[in-house]
């Protein structure tokens, strides 16, 4: 889905073949070539005609710089923008190779695939290296065409301007949808000014660039872990170039034949229920907020009606900024995870006693927006070409109203953190590539699926369903985590690391002991 992270939520809540399988015994003891750290370009021997690794300094980092890149091998990656077009335009992908801190690494190292689509990947690293993925084995991460440094940046801080200033706005008014719609035509106007190929930015594409590197960098097989759209996009890789593919992590699956606009209103509902029953099997939370989910109901239906307005301090600091808390704003906030779940509860009682000020501060938190942090480019290109085009505007409130029916249809219309999709994508006018997407990969690679049973953007029950043509899987789900599990459970950590150690036979045993978090309880 549209890349949200854990950390930054409050921000994005305003926004938006069969292989043999290969046991760990059997990958090859010759250690495969360290990437290059000379100057000169490596030529891709297998690869796409046009394409070359060419080692270089790593990117500076804003608005800190990136401790693991100290000691990183870096470059770009030159790939063509369109590999349908021959002698067409070439891009520029920055790479960064960060070392094991291991003293004998094993020889497969793990790429990563981040969110989004249009999520920025270097801002990953320090999860990545916090949650274990460079302890045993080099970490690669390469920023997906259109990313944050890369050449062209599809960054469109138009859409960045309008994220800050529409907290102070209805979600969904016409007027809202105008200043939107305004932002992206002026975007697109710019990068297609500029000779950008927008229908080339896309998940094929994206999966091409990943095979093309590890050609590139003499790699014999690597392991692959992707999350949201990063697992979408490793699904894509699987099954288009399964060739050195040792292992496949999809953290909070976000799979290709499934996801849409209505997929988004399944995910809020699973997330909602698992966050009632944890709610109601713990006796405190039970016994202090015994109606929850008629509480959100009614708040949602009375904020769309009667939307309020404030001034809240945005919780990373600064003035106080005026705010528009209406249903389609609660609905998104909670989606995005701007409340942190131990504190949902809570959260919505308070404000079924008119007293809103949590969720005024975590909407106050959009109006502060890194200016190109976020490759819009590449989301609208994605959104537009993969996920919009094969439903209508009646399937996304149909599945609305199946998942929420005492809400209200002007929130239903529109899908949680994807407002507006349906004008947004006639603007951006890239080709329709469903068909092309809506394929399910078909592999013994072995594959592990985590996710978490708090995310209410990609619903943990799809990764089971999405497991049916992967059959060498192991499915896990953690208790009380939302989107983006890893980085946010030492359990989780200990069961990737186990999976690519062994994985044919992961080690879960851990998930057997996880429990909700216990949630706050606020005086009556």
């Amino acid at each position: 889905m549209a890349e949200h992270r854990f950390r930054n939520g409050w921000a994005a809540a305003g926004a938006l073949l069969a292989l043999l399988p290969m046991a760990p015994d059997a990958v090859p003891r010759n250690p495969a070539p360290a990437p290059p750290t000379a100057t000169a370009p490596v030529s891709l021997t297998g690869a796409a005609a046009g394409s070359r690794f060419v080692p270089g300094p790593c990117p500076r980092t804003a608005p800190e710089p990136i401790e693991a890149l100290a000691t990183a091998r870096c470059g770009v990656l030159e790939v063509p923008e369109n590999r349908a077009r021959p002698g067409g335009r070439t891009i520029r992908l920055a790479v960064a190779v960060i070392p094991a801190t291991s003293a004998k690494p094993a020889q497969d190292p793990v790429v990563f695939m981040a969110g989004g689509p249009g999520g920025e990947v270097f801002d990953d690293i320090p999860f990545l290296v916090s949650s274990g993925l460079n302890r045993d084995r080099d970490l690669i991460v390469m920023a997906q065409r259109g990313n944050r440094y890369d050449t062209p940046d599809l960054a469109c801080p138009e859409l960045d301007r309008f994220s800050a200033t529409s907290v102070g706005l209805p979600s969904y008014a016409p007027h809202t949808q105008r200043l939107m719609l305004d932002a992206v035509q002026r975007c697109r106007d710019r990068l297609t000014a500029g000779g950008t190929d927008l229908g080339a930015y896309n998940s094929t594409e994206n999966a091409a660039d990943f095979a093309d590197l590890r050609t590139a960098l003499g790699i014999a097989q690597w392991n692959v872990y992707g999350h949201s759209y990063g697992s979408n996009l490793a699904m894509t890789y699987l099954r288009l170039h399964p060739r050195g593919i040792r292992a496949v992590a999809l953290d909070s699956i976000a799979p290709g034949q499934y996801v849409s606009l209505p997929f988004a209103w399944s995910g809020a509902r699973e997330g909602l229920e698992n966050l009632y029953a944890a709610c109601a099997a713990e006796p405190r939370c039970k016994s202090r907020y015994p109606d929850l989910e008629r509480t959100l109901n009614e708040q949602v239906r009375e904020l769309e009606a009667r939307p309020l307005t404030l001034n809240a301090r945005p919780p990373q600091g600064g003035a106080p900024v005026k705010v528009v808390l209406d249903g389609g704003a609660l609905v998104n906030l909670l989606v995005a995870k701007a409340i942190p779940f131990a504190d949902v509860p809570a959260a919505i009682d308070e404000l079924g006693r008119g007293r809103p000020e949590r969720f005024a501060r975590a909407r106050a938190a959009g109006s502060a927006q890194v200016l190109g942090q976020t490759a819009h480019g590449l989301t609208h290109s994605v959104v537009c070409a993969e996920w919009v085009p094969d439903h209508t505007a009646s399937d996304v409130l149909e599945a609305g109203r199946k998942a929420f029916p005492d809400w209200p249809e002007e929130v239903l219309a529109q899908a949680p953190q994807l407002a507006f999709q349906e004008q947004v994508c006639r603007v951006w006018d890239v080709p329709d590539r469903t068909a092309t997407q809506r394929v399910a990969p078909v592999s013994t690679v072995p594959t592990l699926f985590i996710n978490g049973t708090g995310d209410m953007k990609t619903g943990a029950s799809w990764a089971r369903r999405t497991a049916r043509t992967l059959p060498d899987s192991t499915t896990v789900q953690v208790p009380g985590i939302g989107h983006w599990v890893v980085p946010q459970s030492p359990c989780a950590q200990k069961v990737l690391a186990s999976f690519l150690t062994r994985p044919t036979t992961p080690d879960t045993a851990c998930v057997t002991h996880l429990d909700w978090k216990p949630f706050t309880i606020t005086p009556k």
